[in-house]
């Protein structure tokens, strides 16, 4: 750079960028927290003049770490005062009180749904059992430290208000690790907030800067005349800041459609070049489409209000359709002909009537197994769902879902499975796809597919299966029905080669502009 464009640069600096260049002087590294205080800015502006001197070459990041802080969420706060669900039930069972599934919500001043999800937890860790007339019992003998070890998990944090996630033992970092896949009670009890630290040194050009800006560039000049100065004669006898005319004239966008809004309807198309049919519901569900329809128990831990979003107002539908609710509370009582025991317990039908926000686009399978659908027939839905998720890199609390049915008499497994690879290729442009075994309580067999991101490694990219009896026979259909929904936000992720998925909806514009779809 010639000396009158370096004299030039120094002389155009906002007086935010000179604030932070005088701190960096003769500084070898500086950290983003010592360089606001030696500036005497705030993080806002410190961040500010910082990405204005990175990209003018002025300074550089040296160093960035990562690091995540644990704290407690208001329902954390509450069982660090009166314990948790699971702790409170062993006490209760330990004083000698009779209880039973049906009173322990009132005795405990406990949401129904707690309720039953604590003692599904306790029931699967062998350490509570029902007896004669459907008594809760304490297990004798049964080892406890997995309720302390969450107590304890919780008094720490709450002792420390916040911490460092590095400092928890490696013990308690898989029981944190593990209450993030426990029927949401991570994202119920815990908050782990991920903090960026970042360093800063001069360049060489930034040296130079320095050396002019010292005593010699104050950052009072004035940047704009404007009409309020020409008014009031405050602009006279003051000094302007030069303009640079070395720097870059702003680009002229064009606008475009959003690469995500681009990405659905290639999707879409391609479904429908496929031979499937479109199909749709409303974003607002009652309970009986979008679980009890799908031989999802009314006591299922995904129904917790921790994992969906009930409606305020209206809270219920009108009375579900005949025979729909009938043949369903059948099979949920005591498996409804179907072949099956069901799940033994009275079923609920002003709970299946609660109202929710879709948590999957399997509502809408359920829905068109209802209206009659042709066999054979090829089904599918952009389904916007919505379920309670701390946000990361692979979350959030609304996504799309690909969900899709076919059915008929010579449908299989194996059908199944070509389709998925041939989704994960064909959509998300994936090169690896592997699938592991899982559980759904509507399919069965079921799957998971999982593909390799570039950056991630292996995501889930959702789940599928054959449709139970217990799905398939309440609705009227008596042929074999495969089914999937698969996260169309991930498959994005790895068509558009984001790693996070916020950038999905993100406000940076020239990341929305420099996204790409694949040929």
């Amino acid at each position: 750079m010639t000396l009158s464009n370096l004299e030039s640069l120094t002389a155009s600096l906002h007086p935010l960028e000179i604030a932070v260049v005088n701190a960096l002087s003769g500084s070898a590294e500086t950290t983003d927290a010592a360089l606001a205080e030696a500036a005497g800015l705030d993080g806002a502006r410190r961040d500010m003049a910082c990405g204005w001197l990175v990209e003018k070459g002025i300074i550089e990041c040296s160093r960035e770490s990562v690091s995540h802080t644990v704290a407690l969420t208001e329902t954390g706060q509450r069982y660090a005062e009166r314990g948790t669900p699971e702790a409170r039930i062993i006490t209760l069972l330990q004083t000698g009180s009779e209880v039973t599934l049906a009173n322990l919500a009132e005795l405990l001043e406990l949401d129904q749904a707690e309720a039953g999800t604590a003692v599904g937890t306790l029931k699967k860790a062998t350490i509570v059992t029902s007896g004669a007339g459907g008594a809760l019992e304490l297990v004798p003998g049964a080892d406890l430290s997995a309720v302390e070890a969450v107590t304890g998990l919780i008094a720490t944090v709450e002792s420390a208000g916040r911490l460092e996630q590095s400092s928890l033992s490696a013990e308690q970092q898989e029981l944190l690790a593990g209450l993030h896949r426990k029927r949401g009670k991570a994202k119920g009890v815990f908050r782990v907030d991920e903090r960026r630290s970042r360093s800063y040194l001069l360049t060489r050009l930034g040296m130079e800067v320095a050396q002019r800006v010292a005593g010699r560039v104050t950052g009072d000049q004035l940047g704009q005349l404007t009409a309020d100065l020409l008014a009031s004669g405050a602009w006279k006898g003051k000094a302007f800041r030069r303009y640079n005319i070395m720097l870059k004239p702003a680009r002229v966008a064009m606008g475009r459609k959003h690469p995500y809004r681009q990405f659905l309807d290639v999707v879409k198309a391609k479904m429908v070049a496929m031979g499937f049919q479109q199909m749709s519901s409303s974003l607002v569900q009652n309970e009986f489409w979008n679980n009890d329809a799908l031989f999802m128990p009314q006591f299922h831990p995904a129904r917790d209000i921790h994992d969906a979003y009930f409606v305020a107002d209206p809270k219920h539908s009108r009375p579900v359709e005949e025979p729909f609710f009938s043949n369903v509370a059948a099979v949920h009582a005591n498996g409804g002909g179907t072949g099956s025991t069901g799940w033994n317990y009275t079923f609920r039908e002003m709970q299946a009537r609660r109202l929710v926000l879709r948590s999957q686009g399997t509502a809408d399978s359920a829905h068109k197994l209802a209206e009659g659908p042709a066999v054979p027939g090829k089904y599918f839905s952009i389904a916007r769902c919505f379920r309670y998720d701390q946000v990361d890199a692979t979350h959030a609390p609304d996504f799309f879902q690909v969900e899709g049915i076919v059915l008929g008499h010579q449908i299989n497994f194996r059908t199944l499975l070509g389709l998925l690879q041939l989704f994960a290729r064909e959509l998300a442009k994936a090169t690896e796809v592997k699938f592991l075994p899982a559980y759904f309580p509507f399919t069965e067999p079921s799957v998971e597919m999982h593909a390799r991101h570039p950056r991630l490694g292996w995501i889930e990219l959702g789940g599928a299966g054959l449709f139970r009896p217990e799905v398939t026979l309440p609705m009227g259909v008596d042929v074999p029905v495969i089914a999937w929904g698969l996260g169309l936000d991930r498959m994005a992720m790895v068509a558009l080669g984001l790693h996070d998925i916020r950038d999905l909806f993100s406000s940076d514009l020239e990341l929305v502009r420099t996204m790409r779809m694949p040929v």
